[in-house]
């Protein structure tokens, strides 16, 4: 995996077969994402291209910025159905995944069987999570996991959010011997987060976790680094990659307070030593790499 800076990920996997397979996380490529600044150069081309498909989590303009996912080409843009469809309208080939929140009152009443995670839904009943089925894409296998990120609506864009599940294909079409990823997108922890271990199959092996933002402060429907350190020892993470943070910052704030950038990523490290054990922390430079080692 290489990580681009913010949320974009380009994750390079080999299947038993010997089949590679290029994806991208919320793809940032250009020097900018609207009025927000990114912090040195943009993602050298031959890092992302030749991508057979994108992930995005959400349609925030950090995440979903329309510019660079058109330079990854005619590729599958996997993402929660509504935010596909939106992105078709935009002229890319968004592909809208299962996986979706529901009522659990409604699904009393209909004799149906919930999902895994729950979480509250302010004034009315709690919300289960319904998962879908494993895409298959370009030699690998995509899911859509739970999140919970509603702060800052956008009234011109649709607001549904998840993560991804990603794991490479076996020579069957079932799952591969190579690990489960666990792209989280943006969320804040909500009671049942440690059920996507049972979405992954039984194993999270690595988990590209957001830890800070593009201030200072984070704004609801984030997970700073301690609270991010919480959900990795929740799920069982084996290794995780702490991302969105150190990147992108608002016109004029980079030095505002001094050092504010550079902070999360190690603070992430130091939490995991504390609250997750279990897990070894990976912190990355952008345009940094790092490969997976069974042993």
């Amino acid at each position: 995996m290489t990580w681009l800076g913010h949320s974009t990920v380009v994750l390079d996997l080999v299947g038993p077969d010997g089949r590679a397979t290029r994806l991208v996380t919320d793809p940032l490529l250009h020097r900018h994402a609207g009025l927000l600044r990114r912090r040195g150069d943009r993602p050298a081309t031959d890092a992302w291209r030749g991508a057979h498909a994108a992930l995005v989590s959400h349609l925030h303009h950090d995440h979903a910025e329309l510019r660079s996912l058109r330079l990854l080409g005619d590729v599958p843009v996997l993402a929660a159905p509504a935010n596909a469809r939106w992105l078709r309208s935009k002229g890319l080939r968004g592909v809208g995944l299962e996986g979706t929140w529901r009522d659990t009152a409604h699904d009393a009443r209909a004799g149906g069987r919930s999902g895994h995670a729950t979480r509250p839904a302010g004034a009315g009943s709690p919300r289960a999570w319904h998962p879908g089925q494993w895409h298959d894409v370009a030699g690998a296998q995509v899911r859509l996991a739970p999140a919970v990120h509603g702060d800052r609506p956008m009234p011109h864009r649709p607001g549904a959010a998840a993560g991804h599940l990603v794991r490479a294909a076996g020579v069957d079409g079932e799952q591969g011997a190579g690990p489960t990823l666990w792209a989280v997108g943006d969320t804040e922890h909500f009671p049942g987060i440690g059920h996507v271990r049972d979405l992954a199959g039984g194993r999270v092996d690595v988990a590209l976790v957001p830890v800070a933002g593009w201030g200072p402060r984070l704004s609801g429907g984030h997970l700073d680094a301690v609270r991010a350190a919480e959900v990795c020892a929740e799920v069982g993470v084996r290794v995780a990659v702490p991302v969105h943070w150190g990147t992108l910052h608002a016109p004029g704030g980079r030095h505002l307070p001094p050092g504010w950038m550079d902070h999360a990523g190690e603070g992430f490290a130091a939490a995991v030593r504390r609250v997750a054990p279990g897990t070894r922390a990976v912190v990355l430079r952008p345009g940094g790499a790092w490969r997976w080692d069974d042993g």
